[in-house]
């Protein structure tokens, strides 16, 4: 059966849990096949488990360069070409002190910059690094969020985490502009609150819920769903997005239209 991401070898940099597994669920069944890489040995071997023989992950810190030059090698070497990077790997720098502004600590800063932001760098560095070699293009999309732009400070005062993601947006344009010329695309998808481990916090506070259920109002009013993303993922990632570089999709609920109450 023909999927829009047929033929298509893609590599998934926090693909074994939450958005980015869901994700990789979506793409294989769209055609791909995907290496997908997390950072915990249990859930990567429960990830390769249920993503099957069109799969590879493998354990890795997302923060150090050579995860992801390793992720595109064995992408190469199992199934014989590289066409796109996904890069979901973050998560909430809070347990490193991340809060606000005037509770924020140093080392909080850095660390949660280097979790969301660095990283992502040295996955995209590593991914135009390859698609220049080979000449062929490809494709890149990131992972931001609302905060980046659309702040919530009653209950979403993360100052780090706002910085970081709000950074992904404007490296993103910058490189899709520079290596356009190259058919090298570069886009971010910013979703809301969605139900993954690094969200559970919200969950288990009645006036977050609240907060959320007018905040984000479609579909009753709820906290998002992995799979609320992955059709605009199979998207950016397959040819029919071929024209289209340097955007920043919104899957929010919405979140940037509603005032949000409670």
């Amino acid at each position: 059966m023909n999927g829009p991401l047929n033929g298509k070898c893609l590599v998934i940099i926090g693909g074994t849990t939450g958005l980015g597994l869901s994700a990789s669920k979506a793409c294989i069944a769209a055609g791909a096949v995907v290496v997908a890489v997390g950072n915990d040995p249990g859930t990567t071997a429960a990830a390769e488990m249920v993503l099957g023989d069109k799969a590879l992950a493998f354990t890795g810190d997302a923060r150090e360069p050579d995860t992801s030059e390793r992720a595109i090698g064995e992408a190469l070497a199992a199934f014989g070409g590289f066409h796109g990077l996904y890069h979901v790997a973050g998560g909430s720098g809070r347990k490193y002190g991340d809060g606000p502004l005037h509770e924020l600590s140093d080392d909080a800063w850095r660390l949660t910059l280097d979790l969301n932001l660095t990283s992502l760098m040295m996955s995209n560095r590593a991914a135009v690094r390859q698609f220049l070699k080979q000449k062929t293009g490809g494709t890149l999309l990131n992972m931001g969020s609302v905060l980046g732009f659309s702040p919530a400070p009653r209950h979403f005062a993360t100052h780090a985490y706002a910085a970081a993601k709000s950074a992904i947006i404007g490296f993103t344009k910058s490189i899709a502009a520079c290596y356009a010329p190259h058919d090298i695309r570069a886009n971010v998808i910013a979703p809301a609150l969605v139900q993954t481990p690094m969200s559970e916090r919200a969950f288990s506070k009645a006036e977050v819920l609240k907060y959320v259920k007018s905040k984000q109002p479609l579909g009753g009013g709820r906290v998002g769903d992995p799979g609320d993303l992955d059709g605009a993922v199979v998207w950016f990632l397959s040819d029919a997005s071929r024209f289209c570089t340097a955007q920043v999709l919104t899957v929010d609920g919405g979140w940037t239209v509603s005032e949000g109450q409670g």
